[in-house]
């Protein structure tokens, strides 16, 4: 959702804003009615992913490696 806003109304209800934002709304900011910024919510950082960081936690059996039974395949044939 965006909301539109004057520069003085802006700096008048900073701390309002600042909640909206929070809460997920996209702000714009005009001047003389003509948008000049855009504020919207820090989305969280996502951390990369670390290849072979479940090493050892889990063991897949030998037996997963099988040929699927053959009614199983044919049912998606």
């Amino acid at each position: 959702m965006k909301k539109i806003y004057g520069i003085y109304e802006a700096k008048t209800h900073f701390s309002k804003l600042i909640d909206e934002i929070v809460a997920g709304t996209e702000v714009i900011i005009e001047r003389s009615g003509s948008p000049v910024a855009v504020i919207k919510p820090v989305l969280p950082q996502k951390k990369p992913r670390r290849f072979g960081s479940e090493k050892g936690k889990f063991k897949i059996e030998d037996s997963f490696f099988d040929p699927l039974p053959q009614a199983f395949t044919d049912f998606f044939g």
